[in-house]
Order: C-alpha cells, then structure tokens, then sequence
C-alpha cells in the first residue's frame, strides 16, 4: 500500500494544496508550527475517520470556512482507491470511498494501514494506562473491524451504565435495571479482553528480536497484558461492584481499566538471561523507556505486514530529534521498503548518515515547495 497524493481544502492552514508522494521515502522539512504535522494529520484522518490530536473537527477546519475535505489517493497491488472526508463544522463528516459514500466508519478502517510515532509515543511507556490502551486499541481497529464493533459497543454500554449509575441517586428503583447493562457489558467486555490477549501475543513474537538488536543484544522486552478482571469473574465482579458504583456514579470494573506492563530482562554477551524482569513503567531508564516505545512502533509494522497482509504507511512526526544518532540509524535503517513521510526542521540527519531520500518537501507557513535531493 503507498499514498500516491494528497489534496486538501480549508484543512487547517491550507486553503489549497496538492501534493504527490513518492513510494519510498518522503521528507516534509522546515521551522516549527509551518504546517507539517498537518499533512501527516490529514492522512491519519483518511486512514482512521479522527485526528491523532483527538481534535473535533470543527477545530480542523480553517477557522475562516464552515467545511474542509481531504482526498486520498491510494494504490495496492496496482488498484487505485480514492478516500474523500468532507469535514463540517456543525455537521458529522461525510466520507466516500471511490465516490461511494459510506454510511459508517467501520466500512473505511482498514484501507490503508498506517503507523504514526510522534515524540508523545516515546513516553507511552511511562505515562497513565490511558494511553497503553488508546495504542493497543488504534492498532487493533485498524486491524479487526470485529474488535472496532465490540469497542464501539462497549463504550456506549458504559457511558449508558455510568448515566443509569448518576440517575439511581434521585431514583433508587431503577436499580433492577443494572443487571441488563451489565450482562452486555460482560459479552462485549470478553471479547475486547480476548483479542487484548491476542495481540500482545502477537506482538511479542515479533518485538523480542527487534528489542533485543536495538539494545544491542543486552535486553530483552515482553509485553504483559494486565486485564483488570478475568473473563471468568467478569460477571461476579460487576455484581459485587455495584454499590461501589453506585456511590462513585462510574463502573468501576471493566476492559476500559485495563492495563499492560513492560519487563526487561538483562541479557549477557551469550544471550543468556542474567536478572529478574524489570517492569521498566515504574523502574526503567528514560532511554530504556524509549527504546522499548521505538522497539514497540517497529512491531507494529511487521504485524500490519503479517496480520493485514499488506505494508503500512509510516509517519514520522518530528521523532528523529527526540532520539539519539544510534536509535536514529536504527530506526532509519529498518524502515525498508515502507513508504515513510517524515517531518523534521532539518535535514543533517539524513545527509550525514547517507540515508536515501526519494522526494523532500519545504513546508513555510502552509504553502509546499518540492526541492531536489542531495546528491
């Protein structure tokens, strides 16, 4: 899968704009706040129907329009496919595939796979749950539309039980009603928690070895899946929760507390396991921290490419200036064949590290200029 072009309209701080990408890799380079990252925004929008910045659209909108649109063109396997995002200010957005409008979002996640990694990912590590479980939850939707529907319903079922919850203190009798919205949420909430299960399986099979060449053959990651409930007392801990709940207004037990944890274990010069697990959220390094967020963004690749059958599209926003020259040539060095859009305030890390640049791009103040490459 590549993106061949991208034309936006009122998005952000392009009134107009059209640009072509090439197949290999893309760089969009200039000062701060010109309008880089709002390109790469524009394609997560085609690619997951909501801004990476958890933005309203409204706030995507050019703040003088009522309306923006984004046109994505794609290519797979030679088949061209068109995804059209009308954005309204007071309205829900439009979105058409090929000139055929979709009625849900469901319809367009999986068309073209992408992989975003920002200086915010480098801290996925050390931050709240909230965060692990946005990450694992982005990457399965575009993966499984039968996880995105069990989520969806999921999450309405406790925003509808959170608001029975605030009602039950000025009328008590509506307590019986409890028992019907928990029983949803137990079958939606197993199956969340059992492809949760799945694909940190999944994961861990491909970012052993890509952890442990990143450290340089000192480390070794794991990731743990930490449910907050088991499926198999799922039901009697709802049940037992429910004055808790009840006091607090909020469901207190669920998928949506989940967690997941990263352990580290030391290795020796023989790859042999020299320590106890560390679990590095609450004891690691800021570097042992970051290198398990880049170990994390590169197995997100390899399991787009083994799970989709298909080569995600990776955006870099700005993230080579957060890390060091050897995490940097790591990172670089293993993009591959991918096609990769890059944004950076300049261009040293790639001429002095010779690193192929297939097309570059001058982004100042909402207008693109295509440059010619070094030689």
């Amino acid at each position: 899968m590549i993106i061949q072009s991208l034309e936006l309209s009122n998005f952000r701080n392009y009134s107009a704009l059209t640009m072509e990408f090439d197949k290999g890799t893309n760089i969009l380079y200039g000062d701060n706040a010109q309008g880089k990252t709002n390109i790469l925004e524009a394609i997560y929008v085609s690619a997951t129907t909501k801004s990476h910045k958890s933005s309203k659209d409204k706030d995507i909108v050019n703040f003088k329009e009522e309306e923006a649109h984004i046109r994505t063109w794609l290519e797979k396997e030679g088949i061209q496919t068109r995804i059209d995002m009308h954005l309204r200010k007071n309205k829900s957005k439009g979105i058409a595939i090929d000139g055929i409008k979709i009625k849900k979002a469901a319809e367009l996640l999986g068309i073209l796979n992408i992989i975003f990694f920002s200086p915010e990912d480098l801290s996925i590590i050390k931050n709240g749950p909230s965060e692990r479980r946005r990450f694992v939850d982005m990457e399965l939707c575009q993966l499984d539309n039968f996880y995105l529907y069990n989520l969806n319903h999921y999450n309405k079922i406790v925003n509808q039980r959170n608001k029975l919850l605030k009602d039950l203190y000025l009328n008590p009798s509506l307590k019986e009603t409890l028992n019907i919205w928990d029983m949803q949420l137990v079958s939606f909430g197993s199956k969340i928690m059992e492809r949760r299960q799945t694909f940190v399986s999944q994961l861990n099979e491909i970012i052993e070895d890509i952890h442990k060449n990143l450290s340089g053959g000192k480390e070794r990651l794991q990731i743990k899946y930490e449910p907050d409930v088991t499926m198999e007392s799922y039901e009697e801990n709802l049940l037992a929760a429910q004055d808790k709940d009840i006091k607090l207004k909020m469901t207190t037990v669920g998928p949506h507390r989940d967690d997941f944890s990263f352990l580290v274990t030391k290795l020796n010069e023989n790859g042999e396991i020299t320590d106890e697990a560390v679990d590095i959220r609450k004891f690691g390094s800021q570097g042992q921290q970051r290198t398990a967020a880049l170990s994390l963004k590169l197995s997100e690749i390899e399991l787009v490419k083994k799970v989709a059958k298909d080569t995600p599209v990776l955006l870099l926003d700005d993230v080579l200036s957060e890390l060091d020259s050897n995490r940097q040539n790591f990172l670089l060095n293993s993009i591959g064949e991918i096609q990769t859009i890059i944004t950076c305030t300049g261009l040293d890390e790639f001429i002095n590290n010779r690193f192929k640049i297939n097309r570059i791009y001058k982004v100042t103040n909402g207008s693109v200029k295509l440059m010619s490459v070094p030689e």
